[in-house]
């Protein structure tokens, strides 16, 4: 049987002390298999980018467990936790998160250089090319759209070929038109590298993509809803 990519069981995370000690996520458990893509809904405040970070490796679980890849991420310490982000797990975000100063193609290739990756800029071209953005490798992110930034951020996370791939919001920053291009560009590319894909979303358009949906609220996964 194959591992889930993300097993997570009655997780929890506290932050802060005494009378400032506030529960962010409340027992939540979920799977999520290679291949299959999920929706995460729920308003904002309901604890969905925690787990993005308990998820990502970038929070540590109060209690609970938290499995990565097939492997305890309690177990990890911070070096092999960012070597997994950096290999296994690409991050997309809705703010982007493209370093000014570097063009497109250097925004995808820079990280494969430091993950060692053979041909960091042949694979960087190449991803530019799939989203539609070999035209403007050597321009700067001010001098893209915010839906060209976006393919860019989409670029960097799939370049190192991940077993896992998280949105947190990806298209909070877009209209319409863009929006709705840019997610089928993800559950595109998602599709052609086989990996899991867990969409964090407020949009109920967005999780209609997925194949699986779960909502959130205060802290606490809903029971599942079919797509």
């Amino acid at each position: 049987m194959t591992d889930p990519l993300i097993d997570l069981a009655d997780v929890r995370l506290t932050l802060g002390q005494g009378d400032a000690r506030t529960d962010i996520l409340k027992g939540v458990s979920l799977t999520l298999l290679p291949g299959e893509t999920l929706a995460l809904l729920g308003p904002s405040g309901s604890g969905k980018s925690s787990l993005m970070a308990v998820v990502a490796g970038l929070e540590r679980a109060t209690s609970g467990s938290v499995r990565l890849l097939g492997q305890d991420a309690s177990a990890l310490g911070e070096d092999a936790l960012a070597r997994m982000r950096g290999r296994d797990i690409g991050i997309i975000l809705q703010s982007f998160q493209l370093l000014p100063t570097m063009t497109a193609l250097e925004n995808v290739a820079v990280p494969l250089e430091l993950a060692r990756v053979a041909d960091a800029r042949g694979r960087a071209k190449a991803e530019l090319d799939a989203v539609g953005l070999g035209h403007r490798l050597g321009h700067y992110p001010a001098q893209l759209s915010g839906g060209e930034q976006q393919r860019v951020a989409i670029a960097r996370a799939t370049a190192p070929r991940p077993r896992l791939l998280l949105a947190d919001e990806p298209t909070g920053n877009l209209d319409t038109a863009n929006g709705a291009a840019i997610i089928e560009l993800l559950f595109e590319r998602a599709s052609a590298a086989g990996a899991g894909l867990l969409v964090i979303t407020h949009d109920a358009a967005v999780a209609a993509r997925a194949g699986r949906r779960i909502e959130m609220a205060d802290g606490q996964t809903r029971p599942e809803t079919p797509n």
